[in-house]
């Protein structure tokens, strides 16, 4: 549990820090255009947007690599960069870096946490602020973070809260594979989980969300 007691300090201080920023008003999150619904599943067109990202190889759990990653970039946003920028907080979190001299600059981190599975373990991100384009963002220091522009993409959609599992994560993606497959609608990535609470929040009051890139939304 050493691994999720880091991950409840390090969410509760961003989202503190966020609160009593005078500039924060609201954590920022990709925007998206929701063009098909159907009760708790929605097909969202996103705009393109940057990320900071690490893959996890050392462990195949879900939680675990999700705290790791959540951890190496928590450093990047709070100065562990090569300007020792420090970021601002965005949501949600989502699974699936002149002349020497030092300047201080804060980053916001956003919301959710995003997370995936590669074939080489868990992929962490987190999307930066939209200020930010991928040549003025400040470089990771360390090998393990890059950054990368997500292009605008088609997502299919379901959101459900409850607690940050493995179990939890395979049953809703599950439940959203067999609805799209019943759409006859062709899945082109695999599973994304996006967190937008801090672990404090009451599992039943998060909101999580399950993610498959499609090839197109019913009626399309």
């Amino acid at each position: 549990m050493y691994s999720l007691s880091k991950l409840f300090v390090a969410f509760t201080a961003l989202c503190v820090t966020t609160i009593m920023s005078s500039n924060s008003v609201a954590i920022e999150k990709p925007k998206y255009e929701v063009l098909h619904a159907e009760g708790k599943i929605e097909y969202r067109l996103y705009a393109s947007y940057l990320v900071a990202e690490t893959t996890v190889t050392e462990t195949n759990s879900y939680g675990r690599a999700a705290s790791s990653g959540f951890m190496r970039l928590f450093g990047y946003i709070s100065g562990d960069n090569v300007s020792q920028t420090s970021i601002d907080m965005t949501a949600p979190v989502q699974q699936t870096s002149s002349a020497g001299k030092v300047v201080n600059e804060k980053i916001a981190m956003t919301a959710p946490v995003q997370q995936s599975k590669t074939d080489s373990g868990w992929t962490v991100a987190f999307m930066l602020p939209s200020k930010f384009e991928l040549d003025t963002a400040p470089m990771p220091s360390s090998e393990e973070i890059s950054l990368r522009q997500v292009p605008s993409r088609l997502m299919a959609v379901i959101r459900y809260s409850g607690r940050w599992t493995q179990k939890n994560f395979d049953k809703q993606a599950q439940l959203l594979s067999s609805f799209i497959e019943s759409q006859g609608i062709e899945k082109i990535s695999a599973a994304e989980s996006a967190v937008y609470n801090p672990p404090f929040m009451p599992a039943f009051m998060r909101r999580n969300e399950v993610m498959f890139e499609v090839s197109n939304h019913p009626g399309g």
